[in-house]
């Protein structure tokens, strides 16, 4: 697929905002500021952004553990993200959900969980009340290729095929699951191959190519909108961190961060940019300003926001319930 012009030069600043990010979500993660593990999924910007911006506002997503990217594409202000994961009182979830946990239903981020492999359950939920209310929303679910492993993915993964929900499974294959490449937690050579057994279109693409993934997202957006079922795409991509923010990542053979490297979703998007479409470097440099502004005014919104009162610490523990400290 060949992006037009502005189409292209959006979903650019929308990586770029993901790296930009991450990248000061790493640094106050590593000072302390951050409290908490933190998972970044920094070089693996242009599947998210690719995957977001195939989707409509009403559609239902499901971030994994390294989705903060999903999360400030998906309508919610990046300072409100950023003052989440900082634990402070005006973060989305004022302060409780953490890195892990953002959620934001007014804009249908229905957030991720601490159970490996719940995603692909809790979208079964989304995908049915669409087509049973008749909405039209398909449901988004990230996972990484450790997820694919878990009984629940597949079990939700039967489900979905049977009654042909609208679900688009984005695996975003990073190559390890925590510290375990792929390779040697899973007999086959492609992890798409799971969603064949199932008969669900899978397809493994280029998850750092940009146009790649929003060609392949939008043909499974659309397949699910017309009630054919769902399809699962295997994003071929890499973080370049280690499994949260401080592991050195050991196990890397030497070499390999910088090979990947060379694949930087931002580079290859840009030097297109430049080169098919004729964006000048005035043009990257005004992008790369509105981005700095952007994160710079989310991180000192999160500094200046107060930590949550001890008073609130047992406020909604429980539905439309007050608990009563002891």
């Amino acid at each position: 697929m060949k992006l037009a012009r502005e189409r292209y030069l959006k979903v650019y600043k929308d990586m770029l905002l993901i790296r930009r990010f991450e990248e000061e979500v790493g640094k106050y993660a590593q000072n302390g500021t951050i409290p908490g593990f933190v998972h970044l999924g920094i070089g693996q910007e242009a599947s998210q952004a690719g995957i977001v911006d195939c989707l409509k506002a009403t559609d239902y997503k499901f971030p994994d553990h390294r989705g903060h990217g999903v999360c400030i594409l998906s309508g919610t202000e990046p300072k409100y993200v950023m003052a989440e994961l900082f634990g402070r009182a005006d973060g989305i979830n004022n302060g409780r959900g953490g890195s892990m946990h953002v959620n934001d239903l007014t804009v249908r981020n229905m957030g991720c969980n601490g159970i490996q492999g719940c995603l692909p359950v809790y979208a079964l939920g989304t995908a049915f009340a669409a087509r049973y209310k008749k909405q039209n929303d398909v449901s988004a679910v990230f996972m990484g290729d450790g997820t694919l492993g878990e009984g629940t993915c597949h079990e939700s993964m039967n489900m979905a095929a049977t009654w042909k929900l609208p679900i688009v499974y984005c695996l975003l294959n990073n190559q390890y699951a925590i510290s375990t490449h792929y390779t040697t937690s899973h007999p086959q050579k492609e992890l798409k191959t799971w969603g064949e057994g199932y008969e669900v279109p899978s397809f493994r693409i280029d998850g750092n190519d940009i146009e790649e993934v929003i060609e392949y997202t939008e043909a499974a957006v659309e397949r699910a909108r017309k009630g054919e079922g769902p399809t699962l795409l295997e994003l071929m991509t890499y973080r370049w961190q280690g499994h949260f923010s401080g592991d050195p990542a050991a196990y890397r053979p030497e070499g390999e961060l910088e090979e990947w490297k060379k694949k930087d979703p931002l580079i290859i998007a840009s030097k297109r940019l430049v080169e098919r479409e004729h964006v000048t470097a005035e043009e990257l440099a005004e992008i790369a300003q509105e981005v700095e502004k952007i994160v710079a005014d989310a991180v000192e919104f999160a500094l200046n926001s107060p930590m949550p009162t001890k008073e609130s610490a047992l406020l909604h523990v429980y539905a439309d319930f007050e608990v009563e400290g002891r």
